[in-house]
């Protein structure tokens, strides 16, 4: 496996600084943020898109560091109602259109979260009850969702890209391995998984689990830890709306690799991932906020190649 990198992770340095920082650190492809909930500020969407020279000249830049990309990354709410929604829409196709000029087969997405019949916010439903949730559910899904998504996997493969691979994370309809298989199964393979084992720890799923249950749907990888706050969560749950900011009061922080789950969690999960058939990027996100973004994304490339030096790392444990 390769070790990756979400450039927004490092958002404080300009491109010409963060080339040969990462390549120094042993970083070998990197994830770039096209806009969205991305503040792209590592790549100019509209630049690369209109001009050939442009995109050569970037592909020129990475490989003098021994750099590549990985996947471009266009993250936000397309199906969110409104004005804002439809940015996040033609940012999404210029993101897969730039792959595909690219000669990229991966964009990195977020499923979106409709509004219900009328409604002018995204509404996630988490219950099946009262029976007016599972009636908005079930709207959101049939008249929302799968018509977008059929019409946008479309688009992907005029483009010449292959996977969409959306990321497991709540306030999405798509959030767990159950949701992504209904999706795809009304899709097609276009659709596949970004596994971000953070947010499966925070809603109560065990990555080492849904791991198997995603086999080949697994396109993409994000290594990211999530700690779980037990004094706070055995008091209040792990539903939480209290800032991100505020570590000391959150049932769950995101941390940087190995401070919410040790060395030995992290080899168990490289080595499920290889028994299901992934062995391609590892792409770091830094969230966390107790740690400088540089010291925290060097931290958790020590710790990627400690595990992935071990010789027991290709194999399945448990």
């Amino acid at each position: 496996m390769k070790i990756g990198l979400v450039t927004d992770g490092l958002a404080h340095l300009p491109l010409d600084t963060l080339l040969p920082t990462v390549a120094e650190l042993g970083i070998e492809r990197l994830e770039f943020g096209c806009g969205n909930w991305s503040p792209a500020l590592h790549l100019d969407l509209d630049a690369l898109l209109g001009s050939a020279a442009a995109r050569a000249d970037f592909l020129a830049r990475l490989a003098a560091h021994g750099l590549a990309i990985s996947a471009l990354n266009c993250s936000g709410n397309p199906l969110l109602p409104g004005p804002a929604g439809e940015a996040h829409r033609v940012v999404t196709r210029k993101t897969i259109e730039l792959a595909g000029k690219l000669g990229l087969r991966r964009v990195v997405m977020m499923s979106g979260c409709p509004g219900g019949p009328g409604d002018a916010n995204a509404n996630w439903i988490t219950t099946a009850w009262p029976p007016e949730a599972a009636q908005v559910l079930d709207w959101q899904w049939s008249e929302q969702l799968i018509p977008y998504w059929r019409e946008l996997a479309a688009f992907s493969t005029a483009q010449g890209v292959e996977r969409l691979c959306l990321e497991l994370h709540g306030q999405q309809m798509v959030h767990n391995v159950r949701t992504l298989f209904r999706l795809r199964d009304a899709v097609g393979p276009m659709v596949g998984a970004n596994l971000d084992p953070s947010h499966l720890f925070w809603m109560g799923a065990d990555p080492l689990a849904a791991v198997p249950a995603l086999g080949e749907a697994i396109y993409h990888v994000h290594a990211k830890d999530t700690r779980i706050n037990q004094a706070v969560a055995a008091v209040h749950g792990l539903i939480d709306t209290t800032p991100m900011d505020r570590l000391a009061d959150r049932a769950w922080s995101y941390v940087t690799l190995g401070r919410g789950h040790d060395a030995a969690w992290w080899g168990r999960f490289i080595a499920s991932l290889r028994a299901a058939g992934y062995d391609e990027v590892l792409s770091i996100e830094h969230e966390d906020l107790a740690l400088p973004p540089l010291d925290g994304v060097r931290e958790t490339v020590g710790l990627l190649r400690q595990v992935l030096e071990q010789p027991n790392s290709g194999k399945t444990l448990r």
